[in-house]
């Protein structure tokens, strides 16, 4: 009887051992993702403006605003040039890895325009085009350190629609709630397995008992 018990325990005990290893193990294979991040150069910079979603936030998820609602076909020609205005080129980095650039005029005739090339930094396949850009995009890039004067007129949002073109998994700050939400499920669906576990060694290790006790 005491080596079937041993037995029955040691089993229990691998069974746990087993579980606890599979909660563990999967956190530490999921290498944390890049942090998006935001270059700036253009008309009156001297230098690049570098901007990091660990010490800037609010202007790195702004500005990506400024070119993440465009679709995936633009149109082929844009103002003229004379009547685009300054040009500042943005790139949307993961990391200090470049993932997508695009060419904002701000001041443009008719309002701000994006200028999207067909050539990406990350080799993605994409269609060179012209769009409408937000009428926020001369007050974004100012506060976020572009020279340009204010706009006192300018009004919350402007154009937009279409699908996403930059991951939503490279800029999505509701990403982090969902991992977090999921790895709480996760750890409460291991609680519960082990709890089973247990359940089931120490009826098994009852029963038995019960039977030579009789």
């Amino acid at each position: 009887m005491v080596r079937q018990v041993r037995r029955l325990i040691a089993v229990l005990a691998g069974a746990l051992t087993a579980a606890v290893s599979l909660g563990v193990a999967g956190p530490a294979q999921a290498a944390p993702k890049p942090p998006p991040g935001v270059d700036i150069t253009g008309t009156g910079m001297s230098a690049p403006l570098r901007l990091r979603s660990d010490t800037q936030p609010a202007h790195v998820v702004a500005l990506i605003d400024q070119v993440n609602f465009l679709g995936r076909i633009g149109t082929a020609n844009g103002p003229k040039p004379a009547d685009l205005g300054p040009k500042y080129t943005v790139v949307v980095l993961a990391g200090e890895t470049p993932k997508q650039t695009y060419d904002l005029y701000p001041k443009a005739v008719g309002g701000p325009r994006v200028y999207r090339p067909a050539k990406q930094p990350d080799s993605r396949k994409t269609s060179a085009g012209w769009f409408l850009g937000r009428l926020s995009m001369s007050e974004t890039l100012r506060t976020a350190g572009v020279p340009l004067e204010r706009q006192y007129d300018t009004v919350s949002g402007g154009v937009g629609g279409g699908e996403r073109v930059i991951p939503e998994d490279a800029i999505n700050p509701g990403r982090d709630i969902d991992e977090a939400l999921s790895e709480l499920q996760r750890l409460l669906l291991l609680n519960v397995a082990v709890m089973l576990v247990i359940t089931s060694g120490l009826a098994g290790i009852a029963l038995l008992i019960r039977r030579r006790t009789r």
